[in-house]
């Protein structure tokens, strides 16, 4: 079975509680800490078995394979990439069963990231995910006055639209907004942009 893994926590004795999305679960699975295990961390990709145990509820995590990125010595990929998976925990916390979209987003995001900026092919793939979820507002009004959105427009967290003067916040041409919504595109944003979209994902997915 293969899996991101989006969460860790530490608990008695340096073992772990660790959260896996897989193409249709979410598992929430426990680490003995042992010399022998291989190191894992948020979001690695792994092979792994699940171990059941009538004692625990938890079922225990063995036989664990890293699956590496082509980029995975790249420090700057990898601390987005972890920043971003790390959003996936509290987004889906509380499912179990779940659509293989997820999996297969991550998939798809780690091959972009090879070539891609690695800010740029997140902000694509957010866009994605918001389409997917129904929360994608393409009829560009406020969320505060409720007004259709003519001219300049700004965005606060899960890229609600927003009259830029309702915010005063960091303003974008219509146009642009637009063709990321509607093109999944953004290459015609400069990178200062692109650190300010990437600074609202971080808010929360």
């Amino acid at each position: 079975m293969q899996g991101y893994i989006i969460d860790i926590k530490a608990v008695k004795d340096d073992d772990l509680i660790v959260s896996i999305l897989t193409e249709s679960h979410i598992y929430t699975t426990y680490r003995f800490y042992g010399a022998r295990h291989s190191n894992i961390n948020v979001g690695y990709k792994i092979d792994f078995e699940l171990e059941t145990n009538i004692k625990s509820s938890i079922p225990r995590l063995k036989d664990v394979i890293q699956l590496g990125f082509q980029w995975i010595f790249d420090n700057d990929k990898l601390y987005c990439w972890q920043r971003f998976i790390k959003l996936f925990y509290p987004h889906l916390k509380d499912v179990e069963t779940i659509d293989d979209f997820y999996f297969k987003l991550l998939d798809k995001l780690s091959h972009k990231m090879i070539k891609q900026n690695p800010k740029r092919a997140i902000c694509k793939s957010y866009i994605k995910l918001l389409d997917y979820e129904g929360r994608l507002h393409t009829d560009y009004h406020c969320l505060l006055c409720e007004q259709e959105i003519k001219k300049d427009i700004s965005l606060v967290r899960s890229f609600m639209p927003v009259h830029a003067s309702c915010t005063y916040s960091k303003s974008f041409k219509l146009k642009k907004i637009k063709e990321l919504y509607e093109e999944k595109r953004i290459i015609s944003f400069e990178d200062e942009e692109v650190d300010y979209l990437w600074k609202i994902i971080l808010q929360g997915l």
